[in-house]
């Protein structure tokens, strides 16, 4: 009896034996931990950043004047014909003047159709011609400035504008002007660094921006004659101005 057990026992045994089936060897890539890579952050430079401005005030040594004339007729033909007349006239006084033909240049000339109507019907009645002629001129002694206008104006021209001065020869001023911002902008970086209690360090950017042309100086006394026969004109002073910003290191 204790062999036919032993015997059903071994035969079982063999049976879930077979019917075990072993596990496949797995084929996915084996995954590594993940690694956390470490960045060096480095500080950020403590800085000051400041504005420093400079001025050089200048007295002007030039001037530019558009001086033009203008001239109306019924016909194309004489509205031109007065016009050159006018024009040749203010050319030979801006000559006696002294003036440089390379310093008169023309800058407009036109000639435009201008429809007439009737003020009671409203009905277009004739057309008259418009002739323009412009020049830009230099004028490089401004003791005879006020004289020029006047002896330009008695020789038809009708139609004067756009009067600037300025200074041929800026370099020194501009030179000037950029050292004060410099300074200022220094200075104001050594003040502001002293009340928190700290050191200027390396200058780390520094961005220049300078006023061209110069801004004139209006004193609001009016223009003053130079003789009773001339145009009362006022050369002024001008301004020259540069603005400097600055960052600086702080230690």
């Amino acid at each position: 009896m204790k062999r036919l057990l032993l015997f059903v026992s071994l035969m079982a045994a063999l049976v879930v034996s077979a019917c075990t089936v072993p596990a496949a060897p797995s084929t996915a890539p084996a995954q590594s931990a993940p690694q956390i890579q470490q960045q060096n952050y480095q500080p950020q430079p403590r800085t000051i950043s400041v504005n420093g401005v400079g001025q050089v005030t200048l007295s002007p040594d030039v001037a530019y004047v558009y001086i033009g004339v203008h001239s109306q007729a019924a016909s194309v033909s004489d509205a031109l014909s007065q016009n050159n007349d006018k024009a040749q006239a203010v050319a030979g006084a801006l000559k006696e003047l002294g003036i440089d033909p390379a310093d008169i240049q023309t800058s407009g000339f036109s000639i435009n159709p201008q429809q007439q109507y009737d003020p009671q019907s409203g009905q277009p009645t004739e057309t008259v011609y418009n002739v323009d002629n412009t020049v830009y001129v230099t004028v490089r002694d401004l003791q005879v400035l006020g004289k020029l206008l006047d002896v330009v104006v008695r020789s038809g021209a009708n139609n004067i504008s756009g009067i600037n001065f300025d200074v041929l020869d800026k370099s020194q001023a501009i030179s000037e002007a950029r050292r004060l911002a410099i300074d200022s902008a220094r200075s104001q970086a050594d003040e502001i660094a002293q009340a928190a209690g700290v050191t200027i360090g390396e200058l780390q950017t520094m961005n220049v921006y300078s006023s061209n042309p110069p801004v004139p100086v209006f004193e609001g006394k009016g223009a003053t004659a130079m003789d009773a026969a001339q145009v009362p004109v006022s050369a002024g002073q001008l301004i020259l101005r540069v603005e400097v910003n600055a960052v600086y290191t702080i230690r």
